[in-house]
């Protein structure tokens, strides 16, 4: 006969709830065609795990993220799928994507478990306001109706160009990361006694409007940084049938040429580099 005391049932039950809200979530993102079969169970993985160890804040943070940034990606997507083209992957998340986009936030709530400090949700919140930053001038700034600039150079770029900012983007980036200080702030507010116990005392009592200023800033700068990796390091390759410079190594049914960038620097891996750039500007403010 297995024996528990009181906690173990309590932590039981934290990831029991986790794994079916997760996989609620999860699957009806896979039935609305917004994760593929990978990206699904990678997020039944990340979003558990964030529940039962980091309690509401850290799941609804993460959920709030990634409603919102769903929701965006159907929104007029035939008058996006032009421009989509030439990424390297569609609106459907893969595993990559959701790892990119919540990897490094898995690791810090994992961390807070085990070494409770304040910072630790200081990088997330920041982590979280640079993702749903970057994904919100994504997709509401690729409906611009004004050619995007490099960020380089200033000069105007063709839709869909890495590197490449409007104005309607740089507001739907600050949009997106107050989306996330808001709920951040929310869940903790709702839940102070999980909140005291989970997160610390450094990271509770705290007013909203240093919540949405840490994660302005901190997303802001992370979706920024995410366009000058994307502009100078990230690999690109040149369509052979169509001539386009692309994301992807496959386009038109051929393969594709390698012209700039650093081989291994995808688009997955631009997005976790600058996510990471947010969370530790959201720790220098935090």
């Amino acid at each position: 006969m297995v024996v528990r005391d009181e906690m173990g049932i309590i932590t039981m039950m934290d990831w029991i709830l986790g794994l079916i809200g997760s996989a609620c979530i999860a699957l009806l993102a896979y039935w609305k065609r917004s994760l593929s079969q990978s990206g699904a169970l990678a997020a039944v993985g990340v979003g558990t795990v964030l529940y039962a160890w980091g309690s509401l804040p850290w799941f609804g943070t993460l959920l709030a993220f990634f409603i919102s940034s769903s929701i965006l990606s159907k929104w007029k997507q035939k008058a996006k799928e032009v421009h989509e083209n030439v990424y390297e992957k569609s609106g459907k998340r893969d595993a990559g994507q959701v790892l990119a986009n919540g990897g490094a936030a898995l690791c810090l709530c994992i961390a807070h478990h085990f070494f409770p400090h304040h910072g630790w949700w200081a990088a997330f919140l920041g982590i979280m306001a640079s993702v749903n930053a970057d994904t919100w001038a994504t997709e509401i700034g690729g409906l611009s109706t004004k050619s995007p600039r490099s960020i380089l150079t200033g000069k105007k770029v063709p839709p869909g160009t890495s590197g490449g900012v409007t104005p309607l983007g740089l507001l739907a980036a600050l949009c997106g990361s107050l989306l996330i200080g808001a709920c951040a702030w929310l869940f903790v507010s709702v839940s102070p006694e999980e909140a005291n116990t989970r997160l610390s005392s450094g990271a509770t009592g705290v007013g909203w409007i240093p919540y949405l200023f840490t994660a302005t800033v901190a997303g802001v700068t992370g979706a920024l940084a995410d366009s000058l990796l994307g502009a100078r390091l990230q690999v690109m390759y040149r369509c052979s049938v169509c001539g386009k410079d692309v994301e992807r190594i496959l386009h038109c049914g051929k393969p594709t040429v390698w012209i700039r960038g650093v081989r291994w620097m995808n688009n997955d891996m631009v997005n976790f580099l600058s996510s990471l750039l947010g969370g530790l500007v959201a720790l220098w403010l935090g």
